[in-house]
């Protein structure tokens, strides 16, 4: 006598069950129509509403081949198949297909095949859009947590690199003024030997006048606040091509590029001076300073010596002050000696 058979039992999952274990699904109703499909599989075509479309239209099968009609993928039940999908062929599939009982269809359970680096980035997946249980979901958090390290070095350099152009800023600033300090001073005189403006470049020191009596007096917090006025009324008379530099306490250096016009030069040092005239106000007190300058051209020095033509705009900076201060002064380098003349032969 044979055994009775077993009634086979049925699970009744609801498609957000279904969507958790296997995102990957497709429910293939007897007339070959997709009838549901997962989250997942969804996003690869996100301009289709697979749903209700027929399964061929959008997914071959590559291995087994020649299986395009429903009844040929029923008979694979239990293996294992690879697929594509149509409109996006570089991403492969896998799965495997069994029949639901009664008749009703076809049930592919998918996953990607070697490609789930490009289809996560093409297709913008998260760990969300793999079962829980897949061993894809460890290769995406493994990619993930490679991008996230990735995305944290960048940061830790971009913030590094930041770190180091604000570094090199201070470095070459001074830090009352805001102006350029000596050490860009020289910088800026190597790049101009490396590269010499078209027109050459002016010179031009300037010592303030009456500087220490303001300290004196009045107090370094109101010198530090006439240094302030200073360096902004020497940005406000250059270009924004030339360089304004603190050498000193109380004396500056300005570079003129493209400026081998002595004209232009001394209207400058003149514009400055009658400013630096005016009385600036600290507490209510008057703060009087004025300015002696000297004046030299890079067109006068075959070959240009920076360290010449700042000790001979020094030494044009104290005949300014010996002659009574607030004033300016050109150095003209002596021209060299010619060669002898060759006498008349008799």
């Amino acid at each position: 006598m044979t055994a009775p058979t077993k009634p086979q039992q049925v699970l009744c999952l609801s498609r957000d069950a279904l969507d958790t274990l296997m995102p990957l699904h497709v429910w293939v109703g007897p007339a070959g129509d997709i009838l549901q499909c997962g989250r997942t599989l969804q996003k690869l075509l996100p301009d289709t509403q697979i749903a209700g479309s027929h399964f061929f239209d959008h997914l071959e099968v590559v291995r087994p081949r020649r299986v395009t009609r429903l009844e040929q993928l029923l008979r694979m039940n239990g293996a294992q198949l690879k697929l594509r999908v149509k409109e996006e062929p570089s991403i492969p599939l896998k799965g495997v297909v069994v029949a639901p009982p009664d008749g009703n269809g076809a049930f592919l359970n998918l996953s990607f095949g070697i490609s789930i680096q490009d289809a996560v980035r093409r297709f913008d997946l998260s760990l969300t859009d793999f079962a829980a249980s897949d061993l894809a979901a460890e290769a995406l958090y493994l990619i993930e947590a490679n991008s996230a390290a990735m995305s944290a070095s960048k940061n830790l350099v971009a913030r590094l690199q930041e770190a180091k152009t604000v570094a090199e800023s201070r470095a070459l600033t001074d830090t009352l003024t805001g102006l350029h300090n000596r050490r860009a001073m020289d910088l800026t005189f190597e790049q101009l030997l490396a590269n010499p403006p078209r027109d050459g470049f002016g010179l031009m020191l300037i010592d303030l006048d009456y500087f220490k009596s303001v300290n004196d007096t009045l107090g370094h917090a109101a010198g530090d606040m006439v240094l302030l006025e200073v360096a902004r009324i020497l940005r406000e008379e250059t270009r924004s091509e030339d360089f304004s530099f603190r050498v000193g306490g109380d004396e500056f250096v300005l570079v003129l590029r493209n400026c081998n016009d002595l004209g232009l030069m001394t209207r400058v040092a003149d514009r400055i001076i009658a400013r630096l005239e005016e009385p600036f106000y600290y507490d209510g007190k008057p703060c009087r300073i004025s300015a002696s300058i000297g004046i030299t051209i890079s067109e006068f020095y075959d070959p240009v010596e920076i360290d010449k033509m700042l000790s001979d705009a020094d030494e044009a900076t104290y005949a300014s002050k010996n002659r009574g201060r607030a004033q300016h002064t050109i150095y003209r380098p002596a021209p060299p000696p010619g060669p002898p003349r060759s006498q008349d032969l008799h």
